[in-house]
């Protein structure tokens, strides 16, 4: 190689096919990061308007608690699909949430076992969502 072209910036370099292999590597955690991340924001803007609905506006007679208009509500399918997402988002949020605070709060060591059953209840949890969810539209 000349001096005129190792002046320019293109110095021999190892073969780029391992880093280009690592690349193409399908890894897990950053979609279970954005899990956690869309989870933690829907539960940030959903849990503060259920809990004034629920907590206040229903006991204190704000709102009337009609059933009829309730089923109406929940029957309609873009109202399930809409639960649904937000609730698979706010599941996963927390399994992922539990799981680190078991890892860095507690110091469990298991980690293979926490992560199972951290994801396995935010699992069920939505399995039970869907059943639930698929009940009341159909």
């Amino acid at each position: 190689m000349s001096s005129a072209a190792n002046a320019g910036g293109t110095a021999h370099r190892p073969s780029s096919r391992p880093a280009a292999a690592a690349r193409r590597k399908l890894h897990l955690e950053p979609f279970v990061w954005l899990g956690f991340s869309g989870g933690g924001v829907i539960a940030a803007i959903l849990l503060p308007i259920l809990i004034v609905l629920f907590g206040l506006a229903l006991p204190l007679g704000w709102v009337r608690p009609d059933f009829a208009g309730l089923e109406a509500l929940l029957s309609h399918p873009l109202t399930g699909l809409v639960l649904l997402v937000a609730l698979v988002m706010m599941l996963i949020h927390a399994g992922h949430r539990f799981r680190y605070t078991l890892y860095d709060g507690l110091q469990v060591k298991q980690r293979t076992l926490v992560a199972v059953i951290c994801y396995g209840a935010a699992m069920l949890g939505i399995v039970a969502s869907v059943v639930v969810l698929i009940m009341l539209v159909f």
